[in-house]
């Protein structure tokens, strides 16, 4: 990472449609992309920070090449509603013989759901007439709220090769402010952004590689070529421990002033422990109170009364959050220190940067990037880490992109830097437990419960929290359709508790298979990875360019129980499978027992990242995972142990 620090004022400016060249329109490849379906010809990004509202100009032309190119015809610009709006939206397309085709129709904001856990709103639309040689050109303008000064940065990587792109910034000035930008991953041969007279702010890029998508890999914007700005009302520090001691100092003095109303939180706690309970009881008692105030950071749309009353000035104090019942959920953390204190406890807060997008690294001195925070209490003579303002999170756990980060402990001497831990696989598990009949036709059928624990059932209440009883009944059964290599019918017969942190999420389902036995002359062949089709997909790609990185260490176990037919005989069980790589461990055991088919599987994970060059390691891991679940119990049917063989 590199850095530049400048002061700064400026004119006006706007991207447009460009027109093709002869030399484009007659484009059928790019040596530098081979086999690309289509490029990037020519991308511009403009943002304009001046004023009172920032705004920012964007503009791509794409050349489609093949008919697996015309997909890029499907236009998605994702967004987020608090940090702007898609204004001034344009697009066309200009076909091979140069004739143009306008977009007419209109953009709609859609969901977009790439992975688990990873969903943002994107605008949609489709533009017209796309074909093989075809140039897709089209531009907007993203709006953004009042002062808005965070977020200026520039994302050079693309999922297409670049041919060409131009990034300008024109930064806030009014005389207070300082700016300072640091890059990271610019490409080799890229020239360092540059300042001109006039404050203006630029970069011009070209041959930019198509960023490939992989995974279980890092934050994509942590691995792409970016550019990011810094703005400061105070002279920019060169000295990191100083800049941060001074950081440290001015949050500290913001928190103390926000908890200190020691006699409302004695009279708050009152209601809360009673005298006798043991510090980790009224700890825990203290968290699940804190938990039941209504949460605005994890709320839905607001009505149009919570508009209203979000015009009042945010809560000066802790007090004013108890008296609301309702706040965000930085206010409600701090809420829990103060009655932790209240109660006797020793506790200091703790401001961090989460790990979901970027990766933080105090070098940069960005004190906005400590966006999140936590609590540090002293419990039975160790620290404990707590984030009750991040819902769904239970006791003693942080929310998984809290956990394994840097963060500034808070105390009037300006803090200190702490890592915060990350959770052992087993207090994150997938535990399933089958007991199941196998009928003379080959069909499995029986009970199915799945028992989600830490932050497995974590991550599934957040994700889920807006959805309806028929949404989630449909997520959970596809969780378990997904995790069989083969069809099968799955029921949820229970009611999940969503709500409850304190408590595993537990389903339970009818579950029927069919066809999961195969004949092989006279006898019946039982694979026992029956769960396994996840495992079954993870790194079978021989190549990878990025590093391994998991959310954070998990367990995924089964306890599976098959009685077989009457006067069916279980004749040979597999061998029980064992890899244990320290960081991944991986068990498989089948067992006749009383006549009974028992298979436990184990599976954990300890590691979140792994290297680019450990890849073939892990992978040949999961090859071995996938030749134990393909391991075959052998069953004689009744008319086979009959006839004897």
């Amino acid at each position: 990472m590199s850095l530049v620090i400048a002061t700064f004022s400026t004119p006006a400016w706007s991207v447009s449609f460009q027109p093709a060249s002869p030399d484009e329109l007659k484009m059928t490849s790019e040596p530098k992309a081979p086999g690309a379906p289509a490029i990037i010809l020519f991308r511009e990004v403009d943002r304009d920070d001046r004023g009172l509202t920032a705004h920012e100009d964007i503009y791509f032309r794409i050349k489609i090449f093949t008919e697996e190119g015309r997909k890029y015809g499907d236009i998605e610009i994702p967004f987020f509603k608090d940090e702007g709006s898609i204004v001034n939206l344009h697009a066309r397309t200009i076909e091979p013989d140069g004739r143009i085709v306008n977009f007419s129709g209109k953009a709609f904001d859609k969901m977009i759901v790439k992975a688990r856990g990873l969903k943002y709103l994107a605008k949609t639309f489709t533009m017209p007439d796309v074909q093989p040689g075809s140039i897709l050109e089209y531009y907007y303008t993203n709006d953004l709220p009042e002062y808005i000064l965070i977020g200026s940065r520039w994302i050079l990587s693309q999922e297409l090769y670049t041919k060409s792109a131009r990034f300008t910034l024109r930064p806030y000035s009014d005389g207070h402010f300082s700016l300072r930008w640091t890059w990271n991953r610019l490409p080799p041969g890229t020239a360092q952004p540059t300042q001109a007279a006039n404050q203006e702010i630029s970069l011009n890029a070209t041959d930019l590689k198509a960023f490939q998508t992989e995974d279980y890999m890092p934050p994509e914007n942590e691995l792409k070529s970016r550019v990011d700005f810094i703005y400061s009302e105070e002279r920019f520090e060169q000295d990191v421990d100083k800049y941060w001691r001074k950081v440290g100092k001015k949050l500290n003095d913001h928190l103390e002033s926000f908890v200190g109303k020691r006699k409302a939180m004695e009279e708050a706690l009152a209601g809360i422990v009673a005298p006798g309970d043991s510090p980790e009881v009224k700890l825990q008692k203290i968290y699940a109170r804190v938990q039941q105030i209504r949460n605005t950071t994890f709320g839905q749309e607001k009505t149009e009364q919570e508009q209203k009353r979000s015009k009042e000035k945010d809560p000066d104090n802790v007090e004013e959050v108890w008296k609301k019942q309702y706040a965000g959920g930085v206010e409600l953390t701090w809420l829990f220190l103060a009655l932790a204190r209240a109660a006797g406890f020793e506790a200091s807060g703790m401001v961090l940067a989460d790990r979901q997008n970027y990766f933080f690294d105090p070098i940069s001195m960005d004190s906005r990037r400590l966006d999140t925070n936590l609590v540090i209490v002293k419990l039975n003579g160790k620290d404990a880490f707590f984030a009750p303002g991040a819902a769904f999170t239970p006791f003693g756990m942080l929310p998984w992109f809290e956990t394994g980060v840097k963060g500034l402990r808070l105390d009037k001497d300006g803090g200190s830097w702490v890592d915060t831990a990350l959770p052992a696989s087993t207090d994150s598990a997938t535990r399933r437990k089958a007991d199941l009949k196998l009928d003379e036709s080959g069909v499995l059928e029986g009970k199915l419960v799945v028992t989600y624990s830490g932050l497995e059932a974590s991550q599934r209440r957040v994700d889920e929290r807006f959805a309806d009883d028929v949404e989630r009944k449909r997520v959970l059964e596809d969780e378990v359709k997904e995790a069989l290599p083969i069809a099968c019918d799955v029921e949820l017969t229970n009611q999940p508790d969503w709500k409850n942190s304190a408590v595993p999420l537990v389903a339970e389902f009818d579950f029927k298979v069919t066809g999961w036995i195969s004949a092989a002359g006279r006898r019946a062949l039982f694979p026992v990875g029956l769960f396994g089709a996840t495992e079954k997909r993870l790194f079978d790609h021989t190549d990878r360019e990025h590093p391994i990185y998991f959310e954070f260490p998990f367990e995924r176990s089964d306890d599976i129980t098959i009685d077989v037919p009457l006067g069916w005989q279980i004749s040979a069980v597999p061998a029980p499978q064992k890899v244990d790589a320290k960081a991944i461990v991986f068990d498989s055991v089948a067992k006749n027992e009383n006549g009974a088919l028992h298979v436990t599987r184990d599976l954990k994970v300890e590691i979140v990242m792994l290297p680019v060059q450990n890849y073939p390691t892990l992978r040949k891991i999961f090859q071995l995972v996938r030749t134990a679940d393909e391991q075959q119990a052998t069953l004689m049917p009744g008319n086979a142990v009959a006839g004897g063989n």
